[in-house]
């Protein structure tokens, strides 16, 4: 199959992004990635982003916007602004304990998400959900909120896996990948130590870089390249282990490294 392409998520330089968004578009490009993750415009219009992106020969890999602006009639202009962005994916970062707490809860909710998919489709576009670690607390008899809001959602839904976060949270993510094949269209990766997480706190896990960390690697990238459907790993950073430019620079470079 053809390389995955490597995108970076914004929010792991949303500093340098305040100050300098055009600037700091033009370094991630210069690292060697293929595309942007945004969170967050920073007052740019449509137009003035996809002009940042195409000067430094970056693809859009998707953004993470709220869940109300995927609703009612909110949705026509989040349309209109993700078209003029060249952006197919949008990706949802977080939605309220209430809409995941409970099996019933999750399905009622993958309805939602099932049903902006289909107003999305003759667009071209996709939505999807993004993880932290809470969608893996077992919401009885080892259903997890993840798994039941996946098992309901159509092929138009993103599962956007973040490897960290889930790895946090107690996710078994080999186990999520095979059961939900297909889904996997994007995928967040992060690293996570739960040797330095049981040392030194919970989020003592997230500072080590891709590589030095507990994340199955090659098992994830194995099942992301047979069966996951995905078309972007994006790395996303966001410890202060390292200062971020650095870090997201070490990790594509571990990455290219590995052949990816």
């Amino acid at each position: 199959m053809s390389k995955i392409p490597i995108a970076v998520q914004l929010y792991s330089v949303r500093d340098e992004c305040a100050r300098d968004l055009p600037g700091t578009i033009a370094k991630v490009a210069a690292m060697g990635y293929d595309g942007v993750d945004f969170a967050g415009y920073y007052n740019y219009s449509a137009a003035e982003l996809r002009k940042m992106c195409d000067d430094a020969g970056l693809k859009v890999a998707g953004t993470h916007i709220g869940m109300d602006t995927l609703l009612g009639d909110n949705l026509a202009a989040t349309i209109e602004f993700n078209a003029e962005l060249g952006n197919r994916f949008l990706i949802v970062p977080w939605i309220n304990e209430v809409e995941r707490d409970s099996p019933n809860a999750c399905w009622k909710t993958a309805e939602v998400f099932n049903g902006i998919a289909g107003k999305l489709a003759p667009h071209g576009m996709m939505t999807g959900y993004h993880n932290h670690h809470a969608e893996f607390t077992d919401l009885g008899g080892g259903l997890t909120a993840w798994d039941a809001l996946f098992d309901q959602t159509g092929p138009g839904v993103v599962m956007q896996l973040d490897t960290g976060n889930g790895l946090a949270g107690g996710a078994k993510l080999e186990e999520i990948l095979r059961r939900h094949p297909g889904k996997a269209t994007t995928v967040h990766l992060k690293p996570y130590s739960t040797v330095q997480a049981a040392a030194a706190g919970f989020e003592a896990g997230y500072k080590p870089l891709i590589g030095a960390d507990d994340v199955p690697w090659r098992a994830v990238f194995d099942l992301c390249e047979a069966t996951g459907g995905t078309e972007w790993y994006i790395v996303e950073y966001e410890s202060d282990a390292f200062p971020a430019l650095e870090a997201v620079d070490r990790c594509i470079k571990i990455l290219r490294d590995w052949g990816k």
